[in-house]
């Protein structure tokens, strides 16, 4: 049974979630209070991609490196759990036995060169989207995470999961009106502007060429400039460009 101070520490992490203004000192506090209240010895906080594309970016670590680069996510057997929309709490032995996961590219990539052993993992979705993910990992030699530990992480989940999808929706007003300023910052050409504009509000090239009528051929130039103008070379590195450039904009305000 937990004591009267962990719930003590579980108020001010909660209070934490909604209190702490920017995105990022946010997770690094969520992690490090965490901590006092479970035991573990690495973890990682992703959000979801911010292009509406299925896959995760701007990590934060505790005690660990880079994580899950696209190469896990192709062999996580766990990835429909992850992408599915729905706000959940679950050890990776409650999906996979130990028998079998152990034998796995996936263990045996990420896990075993770092020492990890269990996991614990918090699916954050609001309104069926899926919003982020944390992941707390255990090494070798220690035992699995307890039903205690998923109670307090199920309690968490939800308000985690607010957070991040109204922080997203707040900010998706704001980011339209800053599409102006980066196009300006970077000197892009009122046309390079406007598919810069279509491509952060999530469509495809089809769908882009035909609603500024001009050819998909003409599209991709216009794309390949605004890499060249901007320093990216693919459209995820530019939409993690415009969402920092946002956010950092409406930080200073």
């Amino acid at each position: 049974m937990r004591e009267v101070n962990d719930w003590m520490m579980f108020n001010s992490i909660v209070y934490k979630i909604y209190t702490v203004r920017q995105n990022r000192k946010m997770r690094e506090k969520f992690l490090e209070q965490l901590k006092m209240l479970i035991d573990f010895d690495a973890a990682d906080f992703y959000l979801a991609r911010r292009d509406k594309s299925q896959g995760l970016e701007d990590p934060v670590f505790y005690h660990c490196e880079g994580v899950y680069p696209d190469k896990f996510d192709e062999i996580d057997y766990s990835r429909g759990i992850l992408y599915s929309g729905v706000c959940r709490v679950y050890r990776e032995t409650d999906i996979v036995s130990d028998e079998i996961r152990i034998e796995t590219d996936y263990y045996n990539e990420l896990y075993r060169p770092n020492g990890w052993h269990y996991s614990v993992q918090m699916i954050l979705a609001y309104d069926k989207k899926f919003v982020g993910a944390v992941t707390l990992y255990r090494t070798v030699g220690k035992e699995n995470f307890s039903h205690d530990d998923t109670m307090f992480l199920d309690l968490l989940k939800d308000h985690l999961a607010f957070r991040l999808h109204y922080e997203y929706a707040d900010a998706a007003e704001a980011k339209t009106a800053d599409i102006g300023a980066f196009s300006e910052k970077y000197s892009l050409t009122r046309r390079e502007e406007s598919v810069l504009r279509e491509l952060w509000s999530g469509k495809d090239n089809q769908s882009i060429s035909e609603e500024l009528a001009i050819s998909i051929y003409t599209l991709k130039k216009h794309i390949l400039n605004i890499y060249r103008k901007t320093g990216v070379n693919n459209k995820g590195q530019l939409m993690n460009k415009v969402a920092k450039w946002s956010i950092s904009c409406t930080e200073k305000e």
